[in-house]
């Protein structure tokens, strides 16, 4: 059985500017640029009314803290 919050792999053509600042950001608020790509989406579809509900909260930026 396919867990529904799986995360979906993705290829993504970037014009290398947008790359490096997106990178930059990332870098600044401490986040991979994956994390990075996917608080900006987020982001955008609670601007737009279109963020699913059921979606669970993504990871604080940060490292994670170990036990």
């Amino acid at each position: 059985m396919t867990d529904p919050h799986q995360r979906k792999a993705l290829l993504l053509r970037l014009d290398p500017a947008i790359h490096s600042a997106l990178a930059k950001w990332a870098s600044d608020d401490l986040r991979s640029l994956n994390g990075q790509i996917d608080f900006l989406l987020r982001q955008a579809l609670r601007d737009a009314g279109r963020l699913p509900r059921a979606l669970p909260e993504p990871r604080k930026p940060g490292r994670p803290r170990t036990p």
